[in-house]
């Protein structure tokens, strides 16, 4: 059995801080040492359940954020900081299931850090007009390889929004959001505990299956300025819906995500010009 782990950092137990999350911030070493203890604890329960080959993509800023050394059963780590399909990158039709581990909410909803990609260009993602955070955008890469999402780790809002896309996940929660800016953790060790009972549950009593998201389906982007919906515009598939939003739709999922990531891309390198 082979299982895909995609890991973020804003929904690991512990971490309520951007300095806890990007290099070079105060508690950066903290936040990384608190996103191994939970890769490992899922790493454990998927070993527990079978699993024999096991691929983490470090899918959080520069995507270089754990020791490979010290990831447990051996794992295969996938880091670095461009990679066309980011946090879904190295996934495909072999894998037989795929864990979220450490993800937040979106951008709109009172999640801890809650964003979507890029805080500092989008505002809000829909998915066939249902609200969306990474976990449903991410969903389109699995749906086009057939791959259950069996585990999502975070706050209380993550799994409500992963849900209508990913049809029997579990749902592994270790913080309560109080604010953008604030949560109730878990100890570490117990989420640690929880992640590995959950994974290790869904995957040796399988009950997700492949996402099903009705094809063609559309994303609305809605972008925290005019200048970048209208530059938006210049990428084939893109329309303008009005001053903030643009809508990209495509009835093949991975293309449908390629372009989402293109327009990521994008509206990242107008922000670090600005």
């Amino acid at each position: 059995m082979k299982v895909y782990i995609s890991v973020d950092l804003e929904g690991v137990a512990g971490i309520s801080d951007w300095e806890q999350c990007i290099p070079g911030g105060d508690d950066y070493a903290l936040g990384r040492d608190l996103a191994l203890g939970e890769v490992n604890a899922a790493i454990d329960g998927a070993v527990e359940a079978g699993v024999t080959e096991i691929l983490v993509n470090d899918a959080h800023s520069f995507m270089r954020n754990l020791p490979p050394g010290g990831l447990g059963a051996h794992a295969s780590y996938l880091s670095g900081k461009y990679k066309p399909l980011y946090m879904m990158e190295g996934l495909d039709a072999s894998y037989d299931a795929a864990v979220f581990l450490g993800y937040h909410a979106a951008m709109p909803s009172p999640g801890i850090l809650s964003h979507t990609y890029n805080p500092r260009a989008i505002a809000n993602v829909l998915l066939n007009d249902t609200l969306t955070g990474e976990a449903g955008i991410n969903a389109l890469v699995a749906q086009h390889h057939g791959v259950p999402i069996a585990v999502i780790t975070g706050d209380q809002y993550v799994g409500p929004e992963a849900g209508p896309f990913c049809p029997g996940i579990e749902v592994v929660e270790v913080k309560r959001s109080v604010s953008r800016y604030a949560a109730e953790h878990l100890h570490p060790d117990i989420a640690r505990q929880r992640i590995r009972e959950g994974v290790y549950r869904a995957l040796s009593e399988p009950s997700a299956a492949p996402p099903v998201i009705h094809l063609p389906a559309t994303l609305e982007v809605t972008l925290l300025s005019p200048d970048m919906a209208e530059l938006a515009t210049g990428i084939p598939g893109v329309t303008r819906v009005d001053g903030f939003r643009v809508a990209l739709s495509d009835d093949d999922p991975l293309a449908l995500f390629r372009l989402f990531m293109t327009l990521v891309f994008l509206t990242r390198s107008l922000v670090e010009t600005r």
